[in-house]
């Protein structure tokens, strides 16, 4: 970092406290654009490997080599933060950059979506996958490159399916009271008992019902579920499960707030930059123009529509808000709110007709028609992707006893079909650490029922 943007960041933290900010310390990387690209593929520093980075690491490189994306920082919550900035940015951009962190950096400390989130990983996230990393290097080592991959194949396909409300630290399902290791061929009737499914079990394994399903509620955290109950799970494979989990709670805070955070650093660094004083005229019009770039609702080429730019929604529904009810309001908002009530409750009709955000059709003499200004209608379009962190409401809903997994897709709560080849292919996934049979009750696309046997994939 040079010493005019170290300089620089000094002052503009000193700015930020001034003006209310309250963040941990960031320690600030200047790296090559290709360790950005890194980075932000794996989503941190440190990364177990696996295959499918590396698909999205050609999607990245082929959208920002075509001039679609372009990195200008990744930043990593904490105590203390990380914060990396492309070596290639003009020294102008990065101090915008080093401003738009800061917001970063106050949302994650005070949102208490973050914050609960942080406190249940230490507040050492880039730490903590760095350990992962290890131990699935070592574990590569010991068992070999295939099986690994196999494992990490069935649980970064589940990686959204987590339960939230749970927590992270949920201790282990409970365990026979015999401590002997039971015979390979009756772990799986040790564990019955335990499992998900609906009416209690009797002494002979059978449901009081009549039903082959095993006392217990339905299960929606499908890692913690396969880590504690797969019933040949080797120790390894196991930690492996909850080494993704882990990482996904750690992520869920990020997606699940990206329109409030993405806003808030956008809000926060034109307001420092517009009161920096010890910047020169002429940085800050060429840093303001990099905040025009971000904040722009349309792609940077075109004048082709996005569904929907987080940064420029969050950031003027930011400065909505704040000139309403003022920085202290927006505070209190800040700590409270993730992107669900935030858009249902100050994304309000008129500004959304500001933003252009409805559907609008265009005659030929270039009469422009609003064709639906339904506000509710607008939310629930925006949230839709969001619920249950982006992925179909699958739960564990019952085992039968001769160890067949069934799982039950909440189409009703989600409105839409499964994708039948892809689920197909996560259950194949999943069958290789259960080793039993796994069926899912699902919907296809025109909502027609059908269920998904894994031994006829």
């Amino acid at each position: 970092m040079t010493s005019t943007l170290q300089d620089r960041l000094v002052k503009l933290e000193e700015l930020g406290r001034d003006q209310g900010l309250d963040y941990y310390p960031v320690s600030f990387e200047e790296v090559p654009d290709s360790f950005m690209m890194e980075i932000a593929v794996y989503g941190l520093p440190v990364r177990m490997p696996h295959w499918s980075f590396g698909v999205r690491y050609i999607y990245q490189l082929i959208q920002h080599r075509m001039g679609h994306s372009r990195l200008f920082e990744v930043v990593f919550p904490g105590n203390p933060g990380q914060a990396y900035l492309a070596k290639n940015n003009s020294v102008q951009e990065n101090t915008l950059v080093t401003a738009h962190v800061l917001g970063h950096a106050d949302f994650s400390k005070n949102n208490e979506l973050f914050r609960r989130s942080q406190k249940q990983l230490g507040y050492k996230i880039v730490e903590l996958a760095a350990s992962h990393a290890r131990r699935i290097a070592m574990a590569i080592e010991e068992h070999g490159e295939e099986k690994v991959e196999r494992v990490l194949d069935a649980a970064l396909a589940l990686e959204s399916h987590i339960d939230v409300f749970k927590g992270v630290r949920r201790g282990q399902a409970k365990r026979t009271a015999d401590n002997a290791e039971p015979a390979a061929e009756d772990r799986f009737k040790s564990r019955y008992r335990d499992l998900p499914g609906e009416g209690a079990g009797t002494d002979d394994g059978q449901s009081a019902d009549g039903d082959n399903a095993p006392a217990g509620p339905a299960e929606r955290d499908l890692l913690w579920f396969l880590a504690q109950s797969a019933p040949e799970m080797e120790p390894w494979e196991r930690d492996i499960f909850l080494a993704v989990r882990e990482e996904s709670f750690y992520f869920y805070p990020v997606f699940a707030c990206q329109i409030m955070n993405e806003g808030w650093a956008s809000y926060w660094h034109a307001r420092l930059l517009r009161e920096a004083d010890f910047i020169p005229q002429s940085d800050y019009v060429d840093a303001i123009k990099t905040h025009s770039d971000v904040v722009r609702p349309h792609a940077a080429d075109k004048q082709a529509s996005l569904n929907v730019n987080p940064y420029h929604l969050g950031f003027s529904m930011w400065e909505k808000i704040i000139e309403e009810h003022g920085l202290e309001k927006a505070f209190e908002i800040r700590a409270q709110d993730d992107d669900f009530s935030f858009i249902r409750n100050y994304l309000t009709e008129d500004l959304a007709e500001e933003l252009k955000l409805f559907r609008y059709e265009a005659d030929k003499d270039g009469t422009i028609t609003i064709l639906d200004t339904d506000i509710n209608q607008l939310r629930d379009q925006i949230l839709a992707p969001k619920y249950h962190f982006g992925a179909p409401t699958v739960l564990a809903q019952h085992v039968d006893t001769d160890g067949t997994l069934h799982l039950v897709h909440e189409h009703e709560t989600d409105g839409r079909g499964l994708d039948l080849s892809r689920s197909e292919k996560v259950l194949e996934y999943v069958q290789r650490v259960w080793r039993r049979p796994v069926k899912l009750q699902t919907v296809d696309a025109t909502g027609t029922p059908r269920t998904i046997d894994s031994a006829t994939v």
